[in-house]
């Protein structure tokens, strides 16, 4: 595509699919208020994240499939459907298999969304606006994490209360879809080996890229954990109101933005590797210092530390991986977006041991220890000069 040919009428109905992605990290935000709602523990009101994260293990490949038939721009279209359908959910009826069964929406959309929004992006900007374009969307979808914990603590002292999110969120991605499906796109038919379920998990005999697979469950389960313990945790130190506590998100989410915009200049002078190290020891000591913390200020600064660090390993871990079988980009990226499942795994059991034990430290420190396997793989970063 030639660059004199792009169009912002054309590039920012896709791009406004970036803030629509963001809307899956409102899950940490609606678990604590369904568990106050409901008098629920836990353990059971964490199924939500299962409900959710689940979808991107089983649909991520077929996805990649039912795309090649219809198309980019129709898959798309077909994710924005699932999320104005999962925000109308809690408006027709709430209860808690009402909030299983509208995330379990949101799951299906956002995996339909990751796998198909950037493939839709080359069809719309240049080859060599690409990486700043999808750098663009990344920032409107730390954008949006950002904002909704503040619309919620907005919200919470109105009539409608919190769930004033969901008819926001249900027009909004009405608009998305209305916005794209009259936007004429030309899809540019390219010739590519078709991602299926073999190939892709096949992958995994190569020691390396499943130490990373891993890695990527790790990542996901840890950030969807924060997400949804950091809130319940300040409550209990420091006794703050759940409307207030949702703010705490917000300041995690603009630490990881801001890191995110840091990283992509700083891994012009470092390798990979060095920066990677630096991530994941600047993270495990927001994490430590965090179960520590007493005051309200302090524990703030400490979820900010951890979302600096926090901020790039995931896309280092795609990058190494990208590198270690670039004939194989698709059955890579194909996976690696399975891996997002870990979001289903790790919150449960957090749940679990921290009914178990009564407070929200357990499951801080449990995350901590989790924390431990990006030190692992460590040992699967190659060194590399620049």
């Amino acid at each position: 595509m030639n660059s004199k040919k792009i169009s912002w009428a054309t590039m920012m109905p896709v791009m406004f699919g970036f803030f629509i992605m963001g809307f899956v990290d409102i899950i940490g935000m609606a678990v604590n208020h369904v568990k106050e709602d409901f008098a629920l523990s836990d353990s059971t009101v964490n199924l939500i994240s299962m409900s959710c994260y689940l979808w991107f293990l089983v649909l991520s490949i077929p996805t990649g499939m039912l795309m090649n038939k219809i198309g980019r721009k129709s898959t798309v279209l077909v994710s924005f459907l699932c999320h104005v359908a999962a925000m109308i959910i809690p408006l027709i009826g709430y209860s808690f298999p009402m909030m299983l069964l509208a995330f379990t929406m949101v799951g299906i959309g956002n995996t339909i969304l990751q796998v198909a929004m950037n493939p839709l992006v080359t069809d719309v900007v240049a080859g060599d606006k690409l990486t700043g374009t999808l750098t663009l969307g990344q920032f409107l979808k730390a954008v949006c994490s950002f904002l909704g914990p503040v619309i919620v603590s907005w919200a919470t002292g109105l009539a409608f209360g919190w769930k004033l999110i969901f008819p926001i969120y249900a027009v909004l991605s009405l608009l998305a879809l209305l916005w794209l499906y009259f936007t004429r796109i030309s899809e540019r038919r390219v010739e590519v080996a078709q991602v299926s379920f073999r190939p892709t998990f096949e992958l995994l005999k190569d020691n390396v890229i499943l130490l990373y697979f891993i890695g990527i469950l790790v990542l996901v389960g840890v950030d969807v954990g924060m997400n949804m313990t950091f809130p319940k945790f300040l409550q209990e130190r420091c006794d703050l109101p759940l409307n207030q506590a949702d703010l705490g998100n917000s300041v995690y989410f603009f630490a990881r933005t801001v890191g995110a915009f840091a990283g992509g200049v700083l891994m012009l002078r470092f390798s990979e590797r060095i920066f990677y190290v630096a991530s994941v020891v600047v993270a495990m000591v927001g994490l430590v210092m965090l179960m520590m913390g007493q005051n309200l200020a302090f524990i703030l600064v400490c979820v900010a530390i951890f979302g600096l660090g926090y901020a790039n390993l995931f896309s280092i871990i795609f990058s190494l991986s990208m590198q270690r079988v670039p004939e194989k980009a698709n059955e890579v990226s194909a996976l690696l977006v399975a891996g997002i499942c870990g979001g289903a795994v790790i919150p449960p059991v957090l749940g679990f041991v921290t009914d178990s034990v009564g407070t929200q430290v357990a499951a801080i420190a449990l995350l901590a220890v989790v924390w431990l396997y990006m030190f692992y793989l460590i040992t699967r970063v190659p060194r590399r000069a620049k």
